[in-house]
């Protein structure tokens, strides 16, 4: 199973989800999607304008677990 730790990097960066959907222009609808662990797939540009957003990179916010 993947986890998209989108949350830990927010705190880290004192930034709001709403803040973040802004920046990398996608609804909260799908932000929401993402942070709670119920997409089947992330884009790479999508995956790159978080990193973007948040400076980091794609493994600080991915993480995989064996169910």
């Amino acid at each position: 199973m993947m986890i998209i730790n989108i949350d830990v990097m927010l705190a880290k960066r004192k930034m709001s989800v709403t803040e973040l959907a802004e920046k990398i222009g996608i609804t909260m609808a799908n932000l929401s999607i993402l942070k709670n662990g119920k997409a089947k797939a992330i884009r790479l540009s999508t995956l790159e304008a978080i990193c973007k957003a948040l400076d980091c990179q794609p493994g600080d916010l991915l993480e995989y677990r064996q169910e």
